[in-house]
């Protein structure tokens, strides 16, 4: 015979006053989480109550009812409730929906609550933030009825509007929370797909590579193109802009790449145009000029334009008040705020006036051209007054002598204004060439050795140029050699005629780095300092002290090294041997010893431009071994040669580790074999599960409920 199945039987419920509740002491919450109860009790005037409270019948000594009931589960809503009547936004006496409970223990129920509730799934509350604004609802309204900030609320919707595949897949736990956000970087979702295929297939599923993948094809707004036009330009002519709401995106990224680069050309055409009003035979416009380019041009040497009376009284009372600030100030352990920026708003001001234009004679300008391009900050840069060795006024020319343009020809006659057309050419540094793929560690490329000693000259002509004694002998060293060991005038790295030799043009990131902003800057200071013409450089030197004539020693000196790695071929052949290259880099490592040369130090930083994608795997995952140990090599080495260099450059980033030829004679490459352990690796090799504890603002998190 079957067993009857009892029926479950609920709890009454009922609607009791307010005032006839009390709050148990038999709930367990005790620890503040959630939803404030200011936050609660604004959503139950908004919304009124949407869950019940569970309340116990308060009794007396002889277990009879009071009339009095108690909460032992729902306190926080209760409290809520307490502060609308303080706040005599709600009766005291308002029936209040309560569900009465007469068994078991109160602590249990309690309990037993929190245990049973459930937090929405995030992707829930994406999809219903949507469906609120999709409602009429803002963006703001909605942060206000659910207590969040309009920049959580622009998170969410971001995250909502991901693929709806990628959706399915977070929702089944095949996609991490982080993971999520790395795809909201783009609406484009066929792309968020493909990403994904192809990311959750090779493992290169870590949200910065998503991100990467995602913008591989785009150029950050940091970059010094984006900075020249502008934003808004480039939007107002109809390009788009990929924007990261989690992480830091420096601006974005712009995702037209040939409008982007046409409007660059085109406002340096423009500019081109602007200035080639002013006479000069040629203008070159480029975004970015190749190291050296002014090699073989004469500069002229201009004058700059006249001061006017306002502008030296301008630059007195700027020296004026600098003196008087350092003076009051001389004292302060260090300068007040407002003081020290006062300081450098003086120093701009007083750098701008010398920075004013210089005046050049019309009849240079009608043979020499103009550099027009776009510095690293975003700026325009234009550099005048070069002359092409072709363009050169014949021996025997009397350039006074010529005719004057707007000037009176031989008649008495007004002449004609002939300011002629400058020829503008466009164009950059030329394409580096693929470099063929190996399977085996080959000697590096004659053409790399070659750009990565043009780095290490450069950094060794200004590090000599810092160490006065040692172009003392490194002088004498080259004096003595010429003097004394017949054969030997040709064997040093310095050139000491004095000249300098020229670098590769096309080695990436030359034009660019510390070693030669620092050379520029000091021949320019010495430059300013000696005369315009060499009939009075010898009494000018001689005004020098010992400090001074020794510092532009070195720095003379240090122009003529040259450290270059130059293979024997057909075009050299005879100017230098094999033997002589070496001889040469030997002698450059022992100079670069005397100086302490450390290329890690001078700026040089292994990525893939200047390095790891001019090289093979093995070359590639040897650098990430000797820098950061096997366990990060295999990492990468299942990666195709494009995804392995760069991440390699994100592996070797801060480590200072340095290819062959640019490593002093004497260093070793110790490979960390602890930053090679667990901390380096990507989560999703570690086994970590997700944990998602997002409390802050900076991170998608869940209202608590009631």
């Amino acid at each position: 015979m079957a067993t009857a199945v009892q029926k479950i039987k609920l709890s009454p419920s009922r609607d009791i006053p307010f005032n006839k509740l009390v709050l148990s002491q038999s709930n367990v919450r005790r620890v503040k989480a959630g939803v404030s109860i200011e936050q609660l009790a604004e959503s139950i005037a908004l919304r009124t109550l949407l869950q019940s409270l569970s309340v116990r019948a308060v009794l007396d000594e002889d277990g009879k009812e009071t009339g009095m009931f108690e909460v032992p589960a729902g306190g926080r809503r209760y409290r809520a409730l307490e502060l609308l009547v303080k706040q005599k936004r709600m009766a005291k006496t308002q029936l209040v929906p309560c569900v009465i409970r007469d068994e078991g223990l109160a602590e249990d129920d309690s309990l037993a609550e929190n245990d049973e509730r459930v937090g929405l799934h995030p992707l829930d509350q994406f999809r219903t933030f949507k469906l609120l604004r999709d409602g009429g609802m803002s963006e703001d309204d909605i942060a206000a009825r659910h207590f969040v900030s309009p920049a959580i609320v622009k998170q969410r919707l971001r995250l909502a509007s991901v693929s709806p595949k990628l959706h399915e897949v977070y929702a089944e736990d095949g996609m991490t929370l982080e993971q999520l956000m790395a795809f909201s970087v783009t609406g484009d979702h066929a792309r968020q797909e493909q990403v994904w295929d192809n990311a959750s297939r090779s493992q290169l599923d870590e949200p910065y590579q998503i991100r990467r993948m995602l913008t591989e094809n785009t150029v950050r707004a940091s970059d010094r193109r984006a900075q020249f036009i502008g934003l808004d330009v480039y939007e107002q002519a109809g390009g788009a802009v990929m924007r990261d709401l989690f992480e830091h995106d420096d601006g974005g990224w712009l995702q037209d790449v040939p409008l982007l680069d046409r409007l660059v050309t085109e406002k340096l055409t423009a500019q081109a145009e602007i200035i080639g009003a002013e006479g000069w035979k040629w203008i070159a416009v480029a975004v970015n000029f190749p190291y050296d380019h002014t090699d073989g041009l004469r500069e002229l040497e201009g004058l700059p334009a006249d001061l006017t009376d306002d502008e030296r009284a301008s630059i007195e009372a700027l020296k004026a008040e600098y003196d008087k600030l350092e003076a009051d100030y001389a004292e302060a352990d260090e300068l007040p705020d407002e003081i020290d920026q006062r300081l450098g708003e003086i120093e701009a001001a007083l750098s701008a006036f010398d920075a004013r234009p210089v005046i050049y004679d019309p009849a240079d300008i009608a043979r020499a051209g103009v550099f027009i391009s776009v510095d690293d900050e975003g700026a325009l840069s234009v550099d005048r007054g070069y002359v092409r060795r072709e363009d050169e006024a014949p021996l025997g020319v009397d350039v006074e002598a010529a005719p004057e343009v707007g000037g009176e020809n031989a008649d008495g006659d007004e002449a004609e204004v002939a300011v002629q057309r400058a020829i503008i050419t466009v164009g950059g540094a030329p394409a580096e060439p693929e470099y063929d793929e190996d399977d085996a560690i080959k000697p590096l490329p004659d053409r790399l050795m070659t750009d990565l000693t043009a780095h290490r000259t450069l950094a060794l002509r200004d590090a000599l140029a810092t160490h006065p004694s040692v172009a003392f002998v490194a002088v004498l060293h080259s004096f003595v050699l010429a003097t004394f060991y017949r054969f030997a005038t040709s064997s040093g790295c310095l050139e000491i005629a004095v000249r300098s030799p020229t670098l590769p043009a096309q080695a990436p990131g030359l034009n660019d780095c510390a070693s030669t902003k620092a050379i520029d800057a000091r021949h320019d200071a010495w430059k300013a300092r000696l005369p315009k013409e060499d009939g009075g450089l010898w009494d000018a030197l001689m005004a020098f002290d010992e400090a001074e004539q020794t510092s532009l020693l070195a720095h003379c000196a240090a122009l003529s090294v040259n450290a270059l790695y130059e293979p024997a071929n057909r075009y050299n052949e005879g100017r230098v041997s094999a033997h002589g290259v070496r001889r040469r880099l030997d002698q450059a490592d022992v100079l670069a010893r005397a100086v302490g040369l450390d290329m890690a130090a001078a700026g040089w930083k292994t990525g893939v431009d200047n390095y790891l994608g001019r090289v093979t795997k093995p070359r590639i995952l040897e650098a990430v071994r000797e820098a950061k140990g096997e366990p990060s090599v295999q990492l990468i080495d299942h990666l195709k040669k494009g995804d392995m260099a760069r991440e390699a450059e994100r592996l070797l980033e801060g480590t200072g580790w340095l290819p062959e030829p640019l490593r002093s004679a004497d260093a070793e490459v110790v490979a960390d074999a602890a930053a090679g352990e667990a901390e380096s690796l990507p989560a999703y090799l570690t086994g970590d599960d997700e944990v998602l504890a997002h409390a802050d603002e900076d991170q998608p998190h869940v209202v608590a409920a009631e």
